[in-house]
């Protein structure tokens, strides 16, 4: 059983401790910087932008693309589940073609 650890993170030049997994942490830093380049480019130059406001808005950001990549996922598991199907029949009608 793993023990969780904790890892510090820098977020907008601010410092967070959060306990993850030793095998996460890798994974926990990247998406960690990740975050913080995204909050960098919302903020911009306005150094006076509220922490909350670009943190907020930089959930949002991932969330839609999140949510972009489970509709495009769909999409292809729906096309895929289509073509198999159709080769599946076409396999049926070949088999029980009687044999001349």
């Amino acid at each position: 059983m793993s023990k969780s650890t904790p890892v510090s993170i820098r977020l907008l030049d601010r410092e967070y401790t959060v306990g993850c997994e030793p095998d996460e942490r890798d994974s926990l830093l990247a998406a960690a910087k990740l975050l913080d380049t995204r909050m960098r480019e919302i903020r911009g130059s306005n150094r006076m932008a509220a922490l909350d406001r670009v943190a907020v808005l930089a959930a949002l950001n991932f969330a839609h693309e999140l949510q972009q990549l489970r509709d495009e996922n769909s999409g292809r598991d729906r096309e895929l589940s289509r073509t198999l199907g159709d080769l599946n029949r076409r396999l049926d009608g070949l088999f029980d073609t009687p044999a001349r």
